[in-house]
């Protein structure tokens, strides 16, 4: 089994969709969870849009990095899900986990009305569900030599 842990800044969308996601996908060839560089709230936004396709996230809550890392986690791949400039104060974790960067756009700093929010929103769901799915078609192709 595979330990992924998705990590964004807030733990409030990006990192939230993405685990939920692989869970759905991946089903017991992985072991997923999220976290944010800080905690914060899931947005809103994010969990009504997830809602449209069957993903209950209301009841979700979010994580810190340095809370799994006292925790003494460890992780076979850790994805950043924010820029590159965010990723880079993840704290490391122990092991020899792959560090990867998918940067998606932020939805907390989305502008407009609530419907302009909403579609912004849709277009990210639906860019890292065709990532997560690329990933495990890569992942049952070639295994972790799709890494190296």
């Amino acid at each position: 089994m595979l330990r992924v842990l998705f990590v964004c800044e807030h733990n409030s969308a990006r990192s939230q969709m993405a685990e939920a996601f692989l869970k759905h996908f991946g089903g017991t060839f992985f072991e997923v969870e999220s976290c944010g560089i800080e905690a914060g709230r899931i947005n809103s936004l994010v969990i009504e849009v997830m809602q449209e396709r069957g993903y209950d996230l209301q009841g979700n809550t979010t994580k810190k990095a340095l809370d799994l890392l006292k925790q003494g986690k460890s992780y076979d791949i850790i994805i950043t899900v924010c820029s590159r400039e965010a990723s880079e104060q993840c704290p490391i974790f122990p092991g020899r986990a792959l560090r990867i960067n998918w940067p998606f756009d932020d939805p907390s700093k989305f502008t407009g009305d609530k419907e302009t929010k909403l579609e912004k929103v849709r277009i990210i769901r639906d860019q890292i569900e065709e990532k997560i799915n690329n990933f495990i078609k890569e992942y049952n192709e070639k295994g972790l030599q799709i890494f190296l």
